[in-house]
């Protein structure tokens, strides 16, 4: 498959007229830590403190907010992230939200999301999950789901970034770089590629690949 990239470069495209709004296009990859971990604290916080839930149904609902976070990741990767609609405002919103991450995918103030996506998606989940399992569970579901999220931007930006030595992170960087000059159609799962394997969106062994060609 022809690659499809612009540059490998630590360089973007200017997407807005508007500096306001190319600013906030731009983010610094320490910003999401910033942002979410005191929430992430606070969540736990007053699960504790506020709710006294146990020590043991609040490990494990961060666990399960984790776990879900892992298929949320996956699903909005592949059904909205890579979303191509054909009018021209479709194409220039897919490129907005992740074409320029596939033309430029080493840009490092675009390989985290901004707040200005990041906030407003926190807060439709964090409603969303309240509504679902009541407003002292979602506490500390939610501290794990946006544990799920960091782990998901900070390994975007490594896999981008950073040399990888242990097996574990070559694979999830080999898995992700794949993705991007191999086939955009499969491996979305960035942070782990276990959904990847479920649904079936996987890369194909070398042999596989061998015996096709």
């Amino acid at each position: 498959m022809t690659k499809k990239f612009v540059s490998n470069k630590d360089e973007t495209v200017r997407m807005f007229n508007n500096d306001f709004l190319e600013a906030l296009s731009k983010v610094h990859p320490s910003v999401p830590l910033i942002i979410f971990l005191p929430i992430i604290f606070f969540m736990i916080y007053i699960s504790v403190v506020d709710y006294k839930i146990s020590t043991f149904n609040i490990i494990g609902l961060i666990v399960f907010g984790i776990f879900i976070w892992t298929l949320t990741e996956y699903l909005l990767h592949r059904f909205i992230f890579h979303l191509e609609l054909k009018s021209e405002l479709g194409k220039r919103i897919h490129f907005m939200f992740h074409g320029v991450h596939h033309d430029y995918p080493s840009d490092s103030r675009r390989l985290v999301m901004p707040p200005s996506v990041s906030i407003p998606l926190a807060a439709f989940f964090y409603f969303l999950f309240k509504l679902l399992i009541g407003s002292v569970s979602v506490k500390p579901f939610f501290a794990g789901f946006l544990t799920g999220y960091l782990f998901y931007d900070m390994t975007h930006y490594a896999v981008h970034h950073f040399n990888m030595h242990s097996k574990f992170w070559l694979a999830i960087k080999h898995h992700h770089i794949k993705h991007h000059f191999q086939d955009p159609d499969k491996g979305y799962g960035v942070s782990s590629p276990m959904w990847d394997l479920i649904f079936g969106s996987t890369f194909p062994k070398k042999d596989e690949q061998e015996t096709s060609a």
